[in-house]
C-alpha cells in the first residue's frame, strides 16, 4: 500500500491555508491508526503463541511421562526428555512481529519532494 503525504501540485507547501492542515491531519490519524492495530493484532498473536506453547507442554508431559528432568532434546518419546521443537514456531512468530512493527513505526509516508526526484530520474532516462 503507497502512502503518499501530499497529492497537490509542488508549489504548494505543506501547511498552506488550501487544506495541507487536513492532509497532515489525516495521515497523522491513518498512523495512529496503524499503530493501534499493530498492538491489537500483536496482543492476539501473543495469545495465539501461548495457546501453542501450552499445547506443546501438555503434550511433552503425556510424551515425556513427566517434566524435562532430563533436559531437552530433538527426539521424542525419551522418558523425561522433551522435544524442543517449540522454539521454530516462536522464532518465526518473533521475527514476524518484528517485522510488522518496523514496517509500522519506521516507514514514512512518501513526501512531494521524492516523488519529483523519482520523475527527474526516469525523464532522464
Amino acid at each position: 500500500m503507497t502512502n503518499i503525504t501530499d497529492e497537490r501540485p509542488a508549489a504548494s507547501g505543506p501547511l498552506s491555508p488550501d487544506g495541507g492542515e487536513q492532509l497532515a491531519r489525516a495521515e497523522a490519524i491513518k498512523q495512529i491508526e496503524r499503530k493501534r492495530r499493530y498492538w491489537v493484532s500483536s496482543a492476539i498473536s501473543f495469545a495465539g503463541m501461548l495457546i501453542v506453547v501450552a499445547i506443546w507442554a501438555i503434550t511433552e508431559y503425556h510424551n515425556a511421562g513427566g517434566w524435562p528432568t532430563q533436559g531437552f532434546s530433538q527426539s521424542s518419546s525419551i522418558p523425561n526428555v522433551w522435544n524442543i521443537w517449540i522454539i521454530y514456531p516462536a522464532i518465526g512468530w518473533a521475527f514476524l512481529e518484528i517485522a510488522a512493527g518496523l514496517n509500522v513505526y519506521l516507514r514514512t509516508p512518501i513526501s512531494e519532494s521524492q516523488i519529483r526526484r523519482e520523475m527527474q530520474r526516469r525523464a532522464s532516462h
